[in-house]
């Protein structure tokens, strides 16, 4: 029995081998999602705003071409895995059938009040083989319990509503976000996640500080140049914790838990008709890929349904092209049959071990361009790699190319265009053998 309950012990929680800090399987899958999208839905799609009051009325949520199969089509078309939807926003208003409030989509028009957003978006994700995953806001401006110690049940209970009757949710994602009439209450996040783990097994857990995943400092989308997966959470608030700090993350952290790098592709979180020129150009939105999923983080772009529910054209096609110029710039790895094989099988548990200080070389054959190059360590076994040189033989001597500090999950390093026919790299500085699972040598799409 005590070997069930170690098993256990490992699958559920970041765990430490010999020192050194892992990710549990939940992190892992997470992780090799690579991008998903985040989408903002309530009544500020119909009033304009940011930030609802709580004081809307239901009557104006009305989206009358809502089809919750257009927007996994998008999603599924431009390669990103799992739709998280804002159940609930600061405004209070849900998008499914509350037992706990009549602000909600049954008090209106849409669907004669019947309607269930939630239901529509969790069975197209099924359906189209997405992660599910939901925003629950913890601070309602709508509620009247909230700012008192009624409004942790009041809370818990919409909590588990969306945990229960909507199948397999794969991310909770909470915010600190707080009302000035809330100063003396303190969101039970602790009492939150229990919740999340006990309906829920699977699913990672977001906040600022996690416990499963970190914000990543900004809403930009991006990560620091160095980002480790590991921070400490010892004193740390939620909504209160230094950006810098969960930016770059910690070599030291005594606990896994990786950035998530939020983004919208407008210039705001919700739609509004204003901000059609403002949507990120694929170029743009390719460059963002580089700096989350190539730093070592989760790139999660958000969405915004216009008034009908839809996603709109110019938004899809920006996503499409993003992921036509991705695929276009790595589908061809130059190190591929150069290498040894498990360096190029696009299989994390396949690796080589390298010593700190020791040069790994690669003879192309021939001479080969590139200017892109992806670097990936076994995470399972931890992040160590601190700082590295790569260089490239010009056919006298090795020039430079490019210095990197952290790997992780993942490195994508942008150089200039280069003509070789070997290279070699140097870890310099490492905390412990590392576990060098892919490498790649990629000439970039035209296009980016």
């Amino acid at each position: 029995m005590k070997y069930f309950f170690l098993l256990l012990l490992l699958k559920l929680t970041s765990i430490s081998v010999i020192g050194q800090v892992l990710p549990n399987a939940r992190q892992l899958q997470w992780q090799a999602m690579e991008t998903n999208l985040f989408v903002h839905f309530t009544v500020n799609t119909y009033t304009g705003k940011e930030w609802g009051d709580g004081t809307e009325s239901p009557q104006i949520f009305n989206p009358v071409d809502f089809d919750a199969h257009q927007w996994t089509k998008a999603a599924k078309e431009a390669g990103f895995k799992m739709i998280i939807l804002t159940a609930k926003h600061h405004d209070g208003f849900c998008l499914w059938q509350s037992k706990y409030t009549t602000h909600s989509v049954k008090s209106s028009p849409w669907k004669n009040g019947k309607g269930d957003i939630v239901k529509e978006v969790s069975d197209a994700c099924r359906e189209a083989g997405l992660k599910f995953g939901v925003y629950l806001s913890p601070w309602d401006r709508h509620e009247p319990t909230y700012g008192t110690n009624q409004y942790n049940d009041y809370y818990k209970n919409q909590l588990r509503e969306l945990l229960t009757n909507y199948g397999e949710v794969s991310e909770v994602w909470f915010d600190g976000a707080k009302g000035e009439n809330a100063k003396d209450m303190k969101y039970d996040f602790q009492g939150y996640w229990n919740i999340v783990r006990q309906l829920q097994p699977n699913a990672v857990l977001f906040s600022d500080i996690g416990p499963d995943v970190r914000w990543v400092g900004n809403e930009k989308g991006f990560a620091g140049e160095t980002c480790w997966s590991t921070i400490t959470t010892d004193g740390m608030d939620i909504g209160k914790a230094d950006e810098k700090y969960l930016n770059t993350g910690d070599a030291n952290g005594k606990s896994w838990i990786t950035p998530e790098c939020d983004v919208s592709i407008r210039k705001g979180w919700f739609y509004h008709e204003s901000e059609n020129t403002t949507v990120r150009t694929p170029q743009n939105l390719v460059d963002l890929y580089y700096k989350s999923v190539g730093r070592n983080g989760l790139l999660l772009l958000n969405i915004p349904p216009n008034r009908r529910g839809l996603f709109d054209d110019t938004d899809i096609n920006a996503i499409k092209e993003m992921r036509s110029i991705l695929n276009e710039t790595f589908e061809k790895n130059l190190a591929k049959g150069k290498a040894i094989y498990s360096l190029t099988d696009n299989k994390l548990n396949t690796v080589i071990t390298l010593q700190p200080n020791q040069i790994w070389e690669l003879n192309f054959k021939q001479p080969v361009q590139f200017d892109r190059v992806l670097l990936q360590e076994n995470i399972a076994k931890g992040q160590l790699i601190e700082s590295l040189t790569i260089q490239y033989w010009d056919g006298t001597t090795w020039q430079n190319l490019c210095n990197a500090t952290t790997v992780g999950y993942k490195k994508l390093i942008k150089t200039n265009l280069v003509e070789t026919s070997k290279v070699r790299m140097k870890i310099h500085r490492a905390k412990g053998i590392v576990n060098l699972a892919e490498i790649g040598f990629f000439k970039a799409s035209a296009r980016e």
